[in-house]
């Protein structure tokens, strides 16, 4: 028997997993699926390495009506595939808080140690942990991992990561932590692959999706991000506003008297995109629409984007290369073109038909900043990070 590895990435309303055999001591994903809509029109999709559907069906809301019920379902699922024995899960946990700066295999006190974050990343880190719970209270011999978003930017030096506020609340934890670690150090191995002399060098990746953020990389390592104490800073997202002045936040609440749950729910729900737009979170509808709100919500990105990256090429000292990744940076060409246009005072040149066949080098030879476009891969860092805590397990064949 083959033994595998299970990574859950846990949303409000969808499960992502993937599975990875070990052999000969490597990964290989065996199958990647999502059980999305939970709640409304649950639909549990997944599909071999070859590509080929393995289950495709659709259930009630009734059936699934939350994140447990989707897991329970999911697991069921899993346990009916042969000739493969789980070894353990890893999981995707947004926020680290102070305390984490590795994965960490789960017990019930780190457990409820991470629940302490959950006010830091409310739209995630409560469906994060829910899996990990389920699955401890089904499954106590099969190992758990956390793998977190913010261990990648640990070892900032404090000039970066303290705000300008008295010392005591970065002692307690009030912190510029940066997000997106799992796909950030993914990206530094890519890159170390395909481009060393690069990757040795100053870089930015921009992971460009529904939640979006920049990091400032010299040497494969993290020295800035453009997120902060919560996944809400930096780059406008899908329904995030990023960067806002604190200063909003009083006026709305001394001035417009809403409540902290009111001023929560417009900051991660009501903004970003959606609230610039008022069409839609998803850059793909965004682009398609004529409406000249929608036109104004693609310049707000593309601006604060150029804006950001001047900031980290501040931070660096020079830029020697840009990396875009994530569902908006892999996959539109448009906003490629467009954010590379702000680059233009670093050096960077645009090979205009590279671009717009999605290629991995999207640069001109004469560019003096090596463009690259490489898709990310958290779920094989998770994967790796999981396999690395557990070791071989005797008696099943790795």
């Amino acid at each position: 028997m083959t033994g595998a590895i299970l990574v859950v990435n846990a949303g409000s309303s969808s499960l992502k997993f993937q599975v990875f055999s070990i052999e000969a001591a490597e990964l290989v994903r065996q199958i990647r699926g999502q059980m999305d809509g939970i709640g409304v029109r649950p639909h549990l999709r997944a599909f071999a390495s070859d590509g080929a559907s393995i289950i495709d069906r659709a259930y009630s809301a009734k059936e699934i009506l939350d994140l447990p019920a989707a897991i329970a379902v999911t697991r069921d699922w899993l346990r009916e595939l042969e000739g493969l024995e789980l070894l353990a899960t890893g999981h995707r946990v947004v926020h680290g808080g102070p305390d984490f700066a590795a994965p960490v295999l789960i017990t019930d006190d780190i457990l409820d140690r991470l629940e302490e974050y959950q006010d830091l990343a409310p739209l995630h880190q409560p469906n994060n942990l829910a899996p990990i719970r389920l699955a401890m209270q089904i499954r106590r011999d099969v190992p758990q991992v956390a793998c977190f978003d913010t261990a990648f930017h640990r070892g900032h030096p404090l000039v970066a990561d303290q705000y300008a506020i008295p010392r005591a609340y970065y002692d307690e934890g009030v912190r510029r932590y940066g997000f997106h670690g799992l796909s950030y150090e993914y990206i530094a191995e890519r890159l170390r692959d395909i481009a060393p002399e690069q990757a040795q060098g100053r870089v930015i990746v921009a992971h460009l999706g529904s939640g979006a953020s920049m990091c400032a990389m010299n040497a494969g390592r993290s020295v800035e991000s453009t997120m902060g104490f919560t996944a809400l800073d930096g780059l406008p997202m899908g329904t995030r506003p990023g960067q806002v002045d604190p200063g909003v936040v009083l006026y709305l609440i001394s001035q417009r008297g809403m409540s902290a749950d009111e001023v929560t729910d417009l900051f991660y729900r009501g903004s970003g995109l959606k609230g610039l737009s008022g069409i839609s979170s998803d850059m793909r509808e965004i682009l398609a629409s004529d409406a000249p709100e929608a036109a104004f919500a693609i310049d707000h990105f593309v601006y604060r984007c150029g804006l950001n990256a001047g900031m980290l090429a501040a931070a660096l000292g020079g830029l020697d290369a840009f990396v875009f990744t994530a569902g908006i940076g892999e996959n539109s060409a448009q906003i490629r073109a467009r954010i590379v246009s702000t680059l233009g005072w670093l050096g960077a040149e645009l090979d205009v038909k590279a671009n717009e066949a999605g290629e991995a080098v999207i640069s001109t030879p004469e560019s003096r900043i090596a463009i690259h476009v490489i898709p990310t891969d958290e779920e094989l860092m998770i994967a790796r990070h999981t396999l690395a805590l557990i070791g071989p397990k005797p008696g099943v064949t790795t």
